[in-house]
């Protein structure tokens, strides 16, 4: 299955809270289904991410991690 993705963030080298303040930004800019990927490399990341699109009631599409970086796909709700 193929994404589309409609935006990338790289938020690598950022240390919490920047890398959801500024994806909170970024999905702002999208369309209701679009998908947003980022690309963080704070451990603590894979949580903020899980906690704030539970708490926004955007998706979590996909989260992975390779070399040190964490990959994150959002859908807008």
């Amino acid at each position: 299955m193929s994404m589309q993705v409609a935006k990338t963030l790289d938020l690598k080298g950022l240390s919490c809270p920047l890398p959801i303040v500024k994806t909170a930004q970024a999905i702002k800019e999208l369309a209701s289904g679009e998908l947003l990927e980022a690309l963080a490399t704070d451990p603590g990341s894979v949580a903020d991410f899980k906690a704030w699109c539970s708490s926004t009631g955007n998706e979590l599409v996909e989260q992975t991690e390779q070399d040190g970086v964490y990959r994150f796909v959002i859908r807008k709700k």
